[in-house]
């Protein structure tokens, strides 16, 4: 078993917050990517939505709400499938953080053992 120093404590500390720092840069520029996808899709779909309440079926009936909404994935798709990867790109980031995170609370809780184990000593 080899002892932690106070030392050793402080520069994972060090470590651990450029890393932080990093996957916050990361996290907002995924952020942003899922956010201005997310706009264009809204916007994609409702321009769908609104040229195909004009548009009758082939048996010359108007096309369901349902219908409609469907028909305007499929010409959205490409989009859709950005938007899925942009948001799983965020959920990756932000549960990267969480980890981050859960890395300097250990190294704390590491630290005030280091700290009580030398001044029992």
């Amino acid at each position: 078993m080899s002892v932690v120093t106070p030392m050793q404590v402080e520069k994972r500390l060090k470590e651990l917050s450029k890393e932080l720092d990093m996957c916050h840069d990361y996290l907002a520029s995924a952020e942003e990517a899922y956010f201005t996808t997310k706009a264009h899709y809204e916007v994609s779909l409702a321009k769908s939505r609104l040229s195909l309440s004009s548009k009758s079926s082939p048996m010359g009936k108007n096309y369901t709400v349902g219908e409609r909404e469907d028909m305007a994935i499929v010409e959205n798709e490409e989009l859709h499938f950005q938007i899925a990867r942009a948001e799983a790109m965020v959920r990756a980031a932000r549960a990267n953080a969480a980890r981050i995170k859960t890395q300097v609370d250990i190294a704390r809780s590491i630290g005030t053992s280091v700290r009580t184990g030398m001044e029992t000593s």
